[in-house]
């Protein structure tokens, strides 16, 4: 049975801050509930694995999956938190004088290769503009509005039976953009804060008030919060919907029709 596992739910600087003496942080640093790396997951198939962006909390969130080896990526966007563990990566594959395989949209390409140059030698970059098939699904990309930052890619991807999507940076959708979402069984949402406060301008992600208005429009069967700041407290009652899940690094969850 195909799954999703996350390895990572933070946002880009992930939980706890090193500078940060909050509530949430102070937890994470204790009991590890609010602990988050940088947003992450994997796509389990019988076919092998496929990793959702590769970040700088690669290696120890490979150590906590108990996997040495992986050998194909996509990648949402080319920024440090969703790319940076590509070099680590890398290194592995020289290592173990293997090839890995990277999937993402030309435009992300462009950025990746200016910042690490040398990468094609031991990684495969693999357009996807026009989708891709992987295990069974069909995965295609869309780009996203991603505030402040620009714009970002999500990914919907569909199979006999099931169809869900990963949408982790991205802000005020249009109506285009939204088009992916609608017909959903599962969608990974991100969402920085409960309410952020920041002036609109300088804002990149979703919060959960405006995901809300959001579910309620497109109507996924079940949704997971994901890229949660130390805004976010794992324990606090949001009021989410019975249908709305705030995700944990290590959740497990089934890529089927329940």
């Amino acid at each position: 049975m195909d799954r999703l596992t996350f390895l990572g739910t933070g946002d880009s600087m992930g939980v706890p801050r090193v500078y940060c003496e909050c509530r949430v942080c102070e937890e994470a640093r204790a009991s590890g509930r609010n602990r988050r790396y940088r947003s992450s997951a994997i796509v389990h198939t019988e076919a092998g694995d496929l990793l959702l962006d590769c970040g700088p909390d690669w290696v120890a969130q490979m150590e906590l999956l108990g996997v040495r080896s992986v050998e194909r990526a996509l990648v949402t966007h080319p920024h440090h938190d969703h790319i940076a563990g590509l070099p680590e990566w890398f290194d592995a594959c020289r290592w173990t004088e293997t090839k890995g395989a990277v999937h993402a949209p030309a435009v992300v390409f462009e950025t990746i290769r200016r910042q690490y140059p040398w990468l094609e030698r031991r990684l495969a970059f693999l357009s996807n503009d026009g989708g891709f098939a992987f295990g069974g699904w069909s995965i295609t990309p869309w780009e996203v509005c991603h505030g402040r930052n620009g714009t970002s890619f999500a990914y919907r991807f569909e199979k006999p039976g099931f169809r869900w999507a990963y949408c982790s940076d991205a802000i005020r959708l249009t109506e285009q953009q939204k088009k992916p979402l609608h017909g959903l069984n599962m969608l990974v949402l991100g969402t920085n804060f409960y309410k952020e406060e920041a002036k609109p301008e300088s804002r990149s992600v979703y919060d959960m008030t405006e995901a809300f208005e959001l579910l309620r429009e497109v109507k996924p069967d079940m949704a997971y919060f994901t890229h949660m700041s130390h805004g976010v407290d794992i324990d606090a009652d949001y009021g989410l919907p019975g249908n709305v899940k705030l995700a944990r690094h290590g959740d497990v969850v089934a890529l089927c029709a329940r």
